[in-house]
């Protein structure tokens, strides 16, 4: 399995959010995570961090915001220029599709959880 740098944005100590339930799975399937939330903390040995930090070679983006909070990270997500991002339920966000689009970064509107589980990521 190849590794894939993956930045999860809306991470979340707490276990019974999917953004925690996510950055545990990533890191158990062996993939790199960075992690950014409102509140700085750890899951999984990774630090969650709550300032844009300069990223580079970013294979996926797997969102946790809801599309109003989404704004204020778009620019900074296609400056990333990660290969995809994924949109999980409750993210979707047809405005920012076409933005991704527009600067070749692919869309998935999937749960993670469900790619990883099934060895889809």
């Amino acid at each position: 399995m190849k590794n894939k740098k993956t930045l999860v944005l809306g991470a979340s100590t707490k276990p019974d959010r999917y953004a925690f339930k996510a950055i545990t799975m990533l890191t158990d399937k062996g993939h790199s995570v960075i992690a950014i939330g409102q509140n700085a903390g750890e899951v999984a040995g990774i630090t969650i961090r709550t300032k844009n930090i300069p990223l580079k070679n970013i294979d996926t983006v797997t969102l946790y915001l809801n599309p109003i909070r989404q704004r204020d990270y778009y620019n900074y997500i296609i400056e990333t220029k990660p290969k995809r991002v994924v949109f999980n339920p409750g993210t979707e966000n047809p405005e920012f599709y076409q933005l991704l689009k527009s600067n070749n970064i692919e869309v998935e509107v999937a749960c993670t959880l469900v790619l990883l589980a099934t060895n889809q990521y």
